[in-house]
C-alpha cells in the first residue's frame, strides 16, 4: 500500500495537480536557509523550489526573523517561528485554497496576507569559520498555522540537511510534492526522509473540545509517526508562571489589546504569543501578532510610533532595548526561562507599567489592567495541586486547553444564539426576488437578551459580563468575527436560493416574457452559476447540474441570434 495512500486527494482541479509544484504549495511556499556572512550579515543562501521570487522586503524580513537576537545567547539547535507581511500584490488564493479555508475552522484558515516562517537554527563552535562558530536556520515557509506539524518536520529534516545540504532538501521538496493536496477533515499519512508522519487536519464540522483521533491504518509501512495534533502547544509550560492571571490574560486576548511579550529566547516568546492566540479558540484572533519580532523588522516605527495610541497587536520580543521602546504600551508580559522544574513555579506579581526598567530583568506582569471577571480560583487550584503531585504536563495543558474553551464558548455562544436570530426565516426566500438580507446587529438589543441568555447559563465564573461585551464590541476581533459570520450566513441564504430557483417552474414564468427579460434571467442565472461553481458557495452538485440544464432550456426559447451572442459572451469569459 502506497505510504500516503490519497486519503486527503479530491478530485477536483486535475489542471491545478499538474501544475508544477502545485501538491508542495499546497502545504508550504518555499523552503529557505539563511547564513550569516562576516561583511553581509544574515542573508538568503538559498531558496527552494528556485522557482519561487520573494521580494526584497521578504527577504530582509526573513533574515532577521530567521535568527535569534544575540542577547538570547542560544547554543546548539533551537527552534522558534514568526510571522511576517506579505508584500503588496502577491497572488490570490488558489480554488483548492479557497475550498480548505471554506472547510477548516477559522483558526487554522490558510492566511492570505501573510507568512508563517518555522525556524531550526543551528550555532554551534566552529574553529574554520572567522567569528568561530557556525551559523546557520533552516526555514519553512507557509501560509498555514501548522506549528506542531512543521516543528515535527524540521526535527525530521534538519539534522539531514546540516549533514548532506542541498542535495538533501532538493530530495526533501520533492517528496513533499508528492504528498495528497491539503484537505480539512482527512487523515494524511505523508512520508519524510524514511518517516510517515500521521495528521489528521481539524474541519469545522469536528466538535469543538473533542480529542481528533486518527484512522489508524494496516500496512503502513515504515509504522508512521502519529501526531496528536497539527497546531497545538504546551500551553501548560507556555503559562505555568502566570497560572494566577490566566483570566486576565484571556481577556486582553479576547479584547485585542496592545500586548508584548518579553521573554529570554525567541522559542518562548512565539510559543507564549501563540499560546494566548489559542487561548480564545475556537474564536479566531483577527488583530494582527508577532510571534518573534526584532528591531529591523519592516513594520518596526509602524508599531513603535509615540504619535499614536499602540496597534492592536501582540508582539514577541527578545531584545531588552525594547523595554525602552515600549514604554508607552498598557501590557507587557516579561518572562523568565520557563523549563519544568516540577516544583511549583513563581507566579509572576502584577506592577505598573512605570515600573518596567531596562536594567531590572525580574519577570513581571506590567499593567493597569482591571479583570471584568473574577479569577478561577479552582482551576488555579487545580494547576497547582497537579503541579506538586507531578501530573504530566500533557494533561495540565488538557485541562489549560478545556478550560479556555469553555470560557470562550460561554462568551460566544449568546452571540451566535443572537446572530441566528438575525437571518430571515427560510420561506421569506422566493425565486422571484432576489435573496433577502441578514438583519443588522443591534448591541442593544443584544444586551437586552443577557439577563435571560447570558454566559451564567454556561459558565460558573462571576463578574462583569456586560461590561466585557461592551469592550469586546469595540474591538477588531468582533468586527472580523461579525464579518466571518455575516459573509457565512449571505452565503447560506444564496445556497437556499439557488435551491429554491431550480424547484420553481421557470419555464412558465418566461412564456409571456419579452426577450430582453429573459435574456436579463440567463444572466442572473449563470452569474450565480459561476459564483457557486468558484466554491465560494457550498452548494450540492445535483443543483447546479439542475441550474445549469435549466439555463440551457430557457436558451431554447429565445432566437438563434440571441442564443449565439449568449454563447460566445461565455466562451470570452471562459477564456478571460
Amino acid at each position: 500500500m502506497n505510504a500516503f495512500d490519497g486519503s486527503g486527494s479530491s478530485g477536483q482541479g486535475e489542471a491545478d495537480g499538474r501544475r508544477p509544484w502545485a501538491r508542495f504549495s499546497s502545504w508550504l511556499e518555499c523552503v529557505c536557509v539563511v547564513a550569516f556572512d562576516l561583511e553581509l550579515g544574515q542573508a538568503i543562501e538559498l531558496v527552494y523550489p528556485h522557482h519561487v521570487k520573494l521580494t526584497e522586503k521578504e527577504k530582509n524580513s526573513l533574515c532577521y526573523l530567521s535568527f535569534p537576537d544575540s542577547y538570547s545567547g542560544c547554543i546548539g539547535d533551537t527552534q522558534f517561528s514568526f510571522r511576517m507581511r506579505q508584500s503588496v500584490g502577491r497572488r490570490h488564493s488558489r480554488p483548492r485554497e479557497v475550498v480548505y479555508n471554506r472547510d477548516a475552522p477559522a483558526v487554522l484558515q490558510s492566511e492570505t496576507s501573510h507568512f508563517y516562517g518555522y525556524v531550526y537554527f543551528r550555532q554551534i563552535k566552529d574553529v574554520s569559520v572567522k567569528r568561530g562558530y557556525f551559523q546557520k536556520s533552516l526555514v519553512l515557509v507557509s501560509r498555514l498555522p501548522f506549528v506542531q506539524l512543521f516543528y515535527s518536520m524540521l526535527h525530521i529534516i534538519a539534522p539531514e540537511f546540516f549533514d548532506k545540504s542541498e542535495p538533501c532538501l532538493e530530495t526533501v521538496c520533492n517528496e513533499i510534492d508528492q504528498w495528497p493536496f491539503l484537505s480539512a477533515g482527512l487523515t494524511f499519512h505523508l512520508p519524510l526522509v524514511g518517516v510517515v508522519l500521521q495528521v489528521r487536519i481539524p474541519c469545522q464540522k469536528d466538535k469543538a473540545g473533542s480529542p481528533v483521533r486518527a484512522a489508524v491504518k494496516e500496512n503502513v509501512l515504515p509504522t508512521p509517526t502519529l501526531l496528536p495534533s497539527v497546531h497545538e502547544l504546551d500551553l501548560f509550560r507556555c503559562f505555568q508562571s502566570v497560572l494566577i492571571h490566566l483570566q486576565m490574560l484571556w481577556e486582553l486576548t479576547l479584547l485585542g489589546e496592545p500586548v508584548v511579550v518579553m521573554a529570554p529566547s525567541p522559542t518562548v516568546s512565539s510559543e507564549t504569543v501563540l499560546a494566548l492566540i489559542s487561548s480564545i479558540s475556537p474564536l479566531k484572533f483577527f488583530c494582527d501578532f508577532r510571534p518573534y519580532f526584532t528591531i529591523h523588522d519592516c513594520e518596526f516605527r509602524e508599531f513603535t510610533t509615540r504619535t499614536q495610541a499602540p496597534p492592536n497587536v501582540i508582539l514577541g520580543v527578545t531584545n531588552p532595548f525594547f523595554i525602552k521602546t515600549f514604554h508607552s504600551w498598557p501590557h507587557v508580559l516579561r518572562l523568565g526561562d520557563t523549563k519544568m522544574t516540577g516544583h511549583v513555579p513563581k507566579q509572576l506579581k502584577v506592577k505598573k507599567v512605570s515600573k518596567l526598567k531596562t536594567l531590572d530583568t525580574k519577570p513581571g506582569v506590567f499593567t493597569a489592567y482591571k479583570s471584568f471577571l473574577l479569577k478561577d480560583k479552582v482551576l488555579i487550584k487545580r494547576m497547582l495541586k497537579g503541579i506538586q503531585r507531578r501530573r504530566p504536563s500533557e494533561v495540565q495543558s488538557a485541562i489549560l486547553r478545556r478550560h479556555f474553551l469553555e470560557l470562550t464558548q460561554s462568551f460566544i455562544i449568546p452571540l451566535e444564539r443572537y446572530m441566528a436570530s438575525l437571518m430571515p426565516l427560510q420561506r421569506s426566500v422566493t425565486p422571484w426576488k432576489t435573496p433577502p438580507q441578514v438583519r443588522p446587529f443591534n448591541q442593544d438589543e443584544f444586551m437586552s437578551m443577557l439577563e435571560h441568555g447570558g454566559p451564567q447559563l454556561t459558565s460558573a465564573l462571576r463578574g462583569d459580563w456586560t461590561g466585557l461585551y461592551r469592550k469586546f464590541f469595540k474591538s477588531p476581533n468582533f468586527d472580523g468575527w461579525y464579518r466571518q459570520r455575516h459573509g457565512e450566513m449571505t452565503r447560506k441564504l444564496e445556497c437556499l436560493h439557488l435551491e429554491v430557483i431550480c424547484a420553481a417552474d421557470l419555464l412558465a414564468w418566461t412564456r409571456d416574457k419579452s426577450e430582453v427579460e429573459i435574456v436579463d434571467l440567463v444572466l442572473k442565472l449563470r452569474e450565480k452559476l459561476m459564483k457557486a461553481r468558484s466554491q465560494q458557495l457550498q452548494v450540492r452538485d445535483d443543483i447546479l447540474n439542475t441550474l445549469d440544464s435549466l439555463i440551457t432550456s430557457i436558451m431554447q426559447s429565445l432566437s438563434k441570434d440571441l442564443q449565439h451572442v449568449l454563447n460566445a459572451q461565455q466562451d470570452a469569459h471562459h477564456v478571460g
